[in-house]
């Protein structure tokens, strides 16, 4: 094996690795986003539970944060409860923040 061909298994391990982290940081965000909309909505328990893992779901799903950001915002105004797609999008942010540590923490 040539110093090429080790680089580039190299590159690759890290790109399958780079995107590992990232589909758990995103999955974790979704988690989060999830246990605090859900919060907000008065579920707990299973009830709470249940609905983080729609939320994770929802970006399995269909993979783009703006499918995550209409279910948070759809089920928010259903539940009566009038908050913006900005200021989700901002609480989506700080959620990936707080998802990329936790998972940097783990690994």
């Amino acid at each position: 094996m040539t110093t090429f061909d080790e680089r580039e298994m190299g590159f690759e391990a890290k790109y399958a690795h780079d995107a590992e982290v990232q589909f758990r940081v995103v999955s974790r965000r979704n988690r989060l986003l999830g246990l605090w909309a859900g919060g907000l909505m008065g579920l707990t328990g299973q009830g709470l539970e249940d609905y983080a893992a729609a939320v994770i779901h929802s970006e399995i799903a269909h993979p783009d944060d703006a499918d995550v950001l209409r279910k948070l915002h759809s089920d928010l105004s259903a539940a009566g409860l009038g908050m913006s797609e900005s200021q989700i999008s901002s609480k989506m942010a700080e959620m990936h923040a707080v998802a990329r540590t936790q998972i940097q923490k783990e690994l």
